[in-house]
């Protein structure tokens, strides 16, 4: 029986970890549950599934944890009880779904203890991708993709050497505003948060309207796979039953295709190397009819640029962009800026960066991550 940690519980990955957990009953044993703030389904979850410990990130809702019988030992707010329940010795696979970069240390003390690493929170491979990947080369460990897409290309490239690679075709549905005509000035958080195909949480929403987290997606598998940033082809692909694709020396294309539902990549996640049945709806390609293909607009959605931008440039940019985006998306959220702002905000704190082209150090990374979010909240009050 597998051990499980799921970081990021009460989100949408982990809520959806927990159903495939259900489906396959006396294969996964859950260990651990950490949380951000929501207190009143970590409580629900820990009674169902009698994990040894739980965690919550935020200190007044983990206060309010410790004085409720649930049965399980509570690590503690903040990113401490994070670190320790990735890295603790009763866990053998880890999944994080954290949200931002409260992923970073978790990740970092789950690749030095030599865990098996289900990776849903993209945001600190965008961050220090090179870096991490070389611990887990160091420690041992291994970082399974959960996302469709990064999960995708690694099925595809399963048994296939790098070398063979030409390219990647990483696919996107577009978002909630691909399609809507006019000016984006006036678009309000609720309609880029009406994402057609994906239920997600309210981050990652914003960021697939501004196609900002496939320009992260891009750097991601960048790092996971060792590719070149040149070597990946974004492509708008509404229909979503092209998860992605690559393509080898030969002119040879190997596509995953499936139902767009995220308990298929979790759970193969899960159960890597093996694939077992699953609850994911089979999918009908005569059902499904056309599919289509085309390339972003890269000047109405400059965010994929400024992504492309800092894949390109490397050392700490791509760290920038990541703290930066998060700043913007939750001014965003809260109404303190415009939709095409997220964009002004992000551009502006990297044309601010000084820093050298060379690879940071982590505590480099967490110091221009800092750096990046005060300069991002500056540039905001200023809109």
């Amino acid at each position: 029986m597998k051990r499980i940690a799921i970081l990021g519980s009460t989100g949408s990955i982990g809520r959806n970890a927990l159903r495939v957990v259900d489906s396959m009953p006396g294969r996964f044993q859950v260990v651990g549950l950490a949380a951000h703030s929501n207190g009143e389904l970590l409580f629900r979850q820990a009674l169902r599934y009698r994990p040894t410990m739980v965690s919550l990130f935020e200190s007044a809702a983990s206060e309010q944890l410790k004085g409720r019988r649930h049965g399980c030992r509570n690590l503690g707010s903040g990113v401490e009880g994070l670190v320790e329940m990735a890295g603790h010795p009763d866990v053998d696979l880890v999944l994080t779904s954290l949200v931002g970069g409260v992923g970073f240390a978790p990740l970092l003390a789950a690749l030095r203890a030599g865990k098996t690493v289900a990776l849903a929170n993209k945001e600190p491979m965008v961050m220090a991708g090179a870096q991490f990947m070389r611990e887990a080369k160091r420690w041992g460990a291994r970082i399974i993709p959960v996302d469709s897409e990064p999960s995708a290309i690694f099925q595809c490239l399963s048994g296939s050497p790098r070398t063979g690679v030409r390219r990647v075709l990483l696919t996107a549905s577009g978002g909630a505003l691909y399609r809507r005509k006019g000016s984006l000035d006036r678009v309000r958080a609720a309609e880029a948060l009406r994402h057609p195909t994906w239920k997600m949480g309210p981050k990652i929403t914003i960021d697939s309207a501004t196609l900002m987290n496939k320009g992260f997606e891009a750097i991601e598998i960048q790092h996971l796979f060792g590719l070149d940033h040149k070597a990946i082809e974004i492509l708008i692909h509404p229909q979503s039953i092209v998860h992605s694709a690559v393509e080898f020396q030969d002119g040879s294309v190997l596509a995953q295709l499936a139902s767009p539902d995220m308990r298929l990549p979790i759970q193969y996640a899960l159960t890597h190397p093996d694939r077992a049945p699953s609850l994911v709806r089979r999918l009908d390609l005569a059902a499904a009819g056309s599919l289509t293909f085309q390339e972003p607009d890269f000047r109405r959605f400059s965010c994929l640029a400024l992504a492309r931008a800092a894949a390109a440039a490397g050392g700490g940019l791509p760290a920038v962009l990541n703290a930066a985006d998060e700043v913007a998306v939750e001014a965003f959220l809260a109404g303190r800026i415009r939709f095409t702002q997220l964009a002004r905000v992000v551009e502006t704190t990297m044309n601010a960066f000084r820093g050298g082209r060379g690879l940071p150090g982590f505590a480099e990374v967490v110091e221009i991550d800092q750096w990046a979010r005060r300069k991002a909240q500056e540039t905001c009050s200023r809109l």
